[in-house]
C-alpha cells in the first residue's frame, strides 16, 4: 500500500469501517443536547428512557417510599439535573440525568438531624488502616 492510496491526514490516525458505523450505532441512542428543564427533557426519548433508569436504581436499592402527609411534615422539593458524560476526546459517552433535593430549604432539627458526606475522607481511611494493622 502506498502513501497516494491514504485518504485523509496520516496523522490523524486509520479510521475502519467497523469503527465509524459502532460510533454511529453509540451516538444514535444519545441526545447531544443537555435539557434546562423537565418540560424539555421529556420530549426526548433518549432523555425519558435516562429517567426511567434513575427511578428504576431507586426502586431496585429500595432508598424511598412513599408517606402520607400531614400538617406537621415540611415538604421538600426535587429537580431533576441533566449531564451529558465524555470521553477524554470530548465524545459525549453516556446521558445521565439525576433526581436531587432542593436542600437549601432544610432547617436542622426539623428536616434532618445528621448529614453524611457522599466521599470518604483521608482522616477515616487513616483511622481504619490503623485498626486493621492492630488486629
Amino acid at each position: 500500500m502506498s502513501v497516494e492510496n491514504i485518504i485523509g491526514q496520516i496523522k490523524e490516525g486509520v479510521s475502519t469501517r467497523s469503527s465509524i458505523s459502532n460510533f454511529c450505532w453509540h451516538t444514535a441512542f444519545l441526545s447531544q443536547v443537555e435539557p434546562k428543564s423537565i418540560e424539555k427533557a421529556l420530549k426526548d426519548e433518549k432523555w425519558v428512557d435516562v429517567i426511567h433508569e434513575e427511578l428504576n436504581q431507586f426502586a431496585m436499592n429500595d432508598v424511598w417510599f412513599l408517606v402520607p402527609k400531614s400538617d406537621e411534615m415540611n415538604i421538600i422539593g426535587s429537580k431533576w439535573v441533566f449531564r451529558n458524560k465524555l470521553d477524554e476526546a470530548g465524545v459525549i459517552t453516556r446521558n445521565k440525568a439525576r433526581l436531587v433535593a432542593k436542600g437549601y430549604n432544610q432547617e436542622k432539627g426539623i428536616d434532618y438531624g445528621e448529614t453524611f458526606a457522599p466521599v470518604t475522607r483521608l482522616e477515616a481511611v487513616r483511622l481504619l488502616l490503623t485498626f486493621a494493622c492492630m488486629s
